[in-house]
């Protein structure tokens, strides 16, 4: 038995602003974890996450980070393309991008589908990233 997780689920695993829904989520993982199965997170819910953290709860970078470690250790999830998410996380941490940007150029780096082009400076110093002028 697979299911997918969706970006209010891992919301509340990390905000607890909400106790039922909080149970809930904590019995959902407690439940794939008893039949040794994960909970596949899409990637759009990753990037998703990080909005909600950042524009719902003012969540600052390094609680962003923080959140997104904690959840990556998490057996009972399973991040779609977690590679390109861990890289993106290691370049949103080291720069000035946006948490967007950064999983941009790591999926596109993935894919081998680069240069990034864009219009956007802050993405620009990134490898494989190249501003269009």
């Amino acid at each position: 038995m697979a299911a997918s997780i969706d970006t209010n689920v891992l919301v509340r695993l990390v905000v607890n602003d909400d106790r039922p829904q909080n149970a809930a989520a904590l019995r959902a993982l407690s439940h794939y974890r008893q039949w040794a199965r994960s909970l596949f997170v899409p990637i759009t819910v990753a990037l998703e996450f990080e909005w909600v953290l950042r524009s719902r709860y003012q969540f600052s970078k390094e609680d962003i980070l923080g959140a997104f470690c904690a959840l990556l250790s998490t057996v009972e999830l399973a991040f779609e393309a977690e590679n390109a998410l861990e890289q993106a996380l290691m370049a949103y941490e080291e720069g000035a991008a946006d948490f967007a940007d950064c999983l941009h150029i790591a999926l596109a780096r993935k894919n081998a589908e680069l240069p990034f082009l864009t219009f956007d400076t802050a993405p620009s110093p990134m490898a494989g990233a190249k501003l269009l002028e």
